[in-house]
């Protein structure tokens, strides 16, 4: 006999913003059975009261207390093992000084004086004065003995000591690797700074070398723990490859299933081997088919790859159209002349394109690539290309992405006005205040997909949807607003944190609403989204998430 419950005493949003609220939901196999006014409900739950039996399913009701509900968040935008082991690591994003950053290093050594390496996380540009850059000589002065390797805020680049450019194999002779560079002082020495791919491949690939099997499945479940908190039900993979792989297939042996479904994006690496580069699209199309028939595609599902066009305005390497304010214009990471082939290569085995565009030259490369695509393999409904970031965009761009039916893929939390002094003083002219402009993408008829990119920055839903609702600062409330003619109204915000982003994963019908037959994925939200003051959401998480119906998270009164 199965159990149908039915919520009511709330307000529930369906995850479509131009439908009005409801008042109740049932839940029945993990499925909303309905919603709508309560008595309808209980009519298609078979029920008109509570804890009835009616010979074919048990019925319960449950007093939401006038609490609003959504569907569960889908962060549209995750690095999960990242986020997990992040959630570890030193944190640096407030720290306000270079003297500052080295007092917590040097904290962190006291507190773990066995530990092989010190890693820390999420420092900022600002702390850097007078355009100065990392190097390995401020954390020398206090952790010399150990490798030290500090992620900066945007995961664009890496800053290490010493120990870490030894145990990381650097020397005077290492070449950069394409689409990136090992900065080097004017001897030709490396100076500890890692830009782009080098942070990748040197600094990211140390690490995987040295991680055990048991520390990927920990930073796996810290970080489905941490969203299940903040009522995120489902996410969208964004640097997927074959550690990740290996993790999540541990898990879904263990268990037959993960706290909540995954969208994944497997990561493409640069080679400017157009062959080489291309050979890459029959792995991941293989790993794609053979996770399926292993494990099904309800818990986790490998869509499309991610290429990384471009870096970021902080560190002046996101791709422009005009020079940055101190005259660099740097190249893509993926040239034109390889990216289309590639791109045309995924696009043909049915693999979706998310593609990391910053500055606005490198989005209109990304639209070039899906122009490319269905140029040579045709128009498809399916296809569902998504640019993802868009922090310096063309009006003609967005015209573009409206035309073709790209999503939009932002992170309002990236433009906390307290992380954009050095954002904006490094464009140094009118584009420092026309970044991230939601209100233009909205009225061009573009689909919105919104989440945190976490670890790049905070991964709570509810400071997210507190910036898109006001342009105000989640981490310094004496900042002033951020272009505020760009906001959101809070169904706007919430359609995008779900519908919006299982849209774009091509999964709205089985999550990301409150509907008959959707997945019982649901957030109850501790305060109130759509009529509260926005800054009751800041600090705040999901009173109650389920998954399928099922507990996943419940927060302690």
């Amino acid at each position: 006999m199965s159990v149908t419950t039915i919520y009511r005493d709330a307000t529930v949003f369906t995850g479509d913003a131009a439908v009005s609220p409801r008042e109740s939901f049932a839940v029945r196999d993990g499925r909303v059975l309905a919603a709508g006014e309560l008595a309808a409900v209980r009519r298609a739950a078979g029920a008109d009261g509570a804890d009835r039996t009616d010979g074919a399913s048990e019925v319960t009701e449950v007093s939401l207390g006038g609490a609003v509900v959504t569907p569960g968040i889908v962060e549209g935008h995750a690095h999960m093992l990242m986020l997990g082991e992040s959630l570890a690591k030193v944190q640096l994003r407030d720290a306000a000084s270079l003297t500052e950053v080295q007092e917590r290093l040097a904290a962190a050594r006291q507190a773990a004086p066995d530990a092989p390496r010190i890693l820390g996380t999420s420092w900022m540009f600002d702390i850097f004065p007078n355009g100065e850059r990392p190097t390995a000589a401020v954390i020398d002065a206090v952790i010399s003995d150990v490798p030290v390797i500090l992620d900066a805020n945007d995961l664009h680049s890496v800053w290490v000591n010493t120990a870490a450019l030894e145990a990381m194999g650097i020397t005077r002779d290492t070449p950069n690797p394409v689409g990136g560079e090992i900065v080097r002082d004017a001897e030709g020495n490396a100076t500890g700074f890692l830009l782009e791919t080098a942070a990748m491949h040197f600094a990211w690939g140390y690490l995987d070398s040295v991680r055990s099997e048991a520390d990927q499945d920990r930073y796996l479940s810290a970080a489905f723990d941490a969203y299940l908190e903040t009522g995120v039900t489902a996410a969208t993979e964004m640097s997927f490859g074959e550690a990740e792989l290996a993790t999540y297939r541990r898990r879904l042996a263990r268990d037959g299933r993960l706290p909540f479904p995954i969208t994944a994006h497997w990561l493409l690496t640069a080679s400017g081997d157009v062959a080489a580069d291309v050979a890459q699209i029959a792995r991941i199309a293989q790993a794609r088919d053979e996770l399926a028939a292993e494990f099904g595609t309800q818990w986790l599902q490998i869509v499309g790859v991610k290429f990384i066009l471009d870096g970021v305005i902080d560190a002046c390497t996101a791709t422009m159209r005009a020079p940055y304010a101190n005259g660099a214009l740097p190249g893509p990471i993926w040239e034109r002349e390889f990216a289309l082939p590639v791109a045309v290569a995924a696009d043909a085995a049915g693999l979706q394109l998310a593609l990391h565009a910053i500055g606005d030259e490198a989005s209109t490369i990304a639209l070039d690539m899906v122009q490319e695509c269905v140029r040579v393999n045709g128009a498809r409904a399916d296809r569902r290309p998504r640019v993802e970031h868009l922090e310096s965009v063309a009006d003609d761009t967005i015209a573009r992405m409206a035309a073709l039916g790209v999503t939009a893929s932002m992170q309002p939390v990236h433009c906390d006005p307290a992380v954009l002094d050095n954002w904006q003083a490094v464009l140094g002219d009118e584009r420092a205040h026309t970044g991230f402009p939601w209100h233009k993408f909205r009225a061009a008829g573009v689909l919105l997909a919104l989440g945190t990119d976490a670890p790049t920055a905070p991964h709570f839903a509810p400071d997210n949807l507190f910036i898109a609702l006001t342009a105000a600062s989640a981490l310094d409330r004496s900042r002033a607003p951020y272009q505020p003619e760009r906001v959101f109204t809070p169904a706007q915000a919430l359609e995008a944190l779900t519908l919006g982003a299982a849209t774009a994963t091509r999964r709205e019908h089985e999550f990301g609403r409150i509907a008959t037959g959707a997945r019982a994925n649901v957030a109850v939200w501790a305060v109130d989204p759509l009529a509260g003051a926005p800054e009751a959401l800041l600090g705040s998480g999901a009173a109650l998430t389920l998954v399928d119906g099922d507990v996943a998270h419940r927060r302690e009164a």
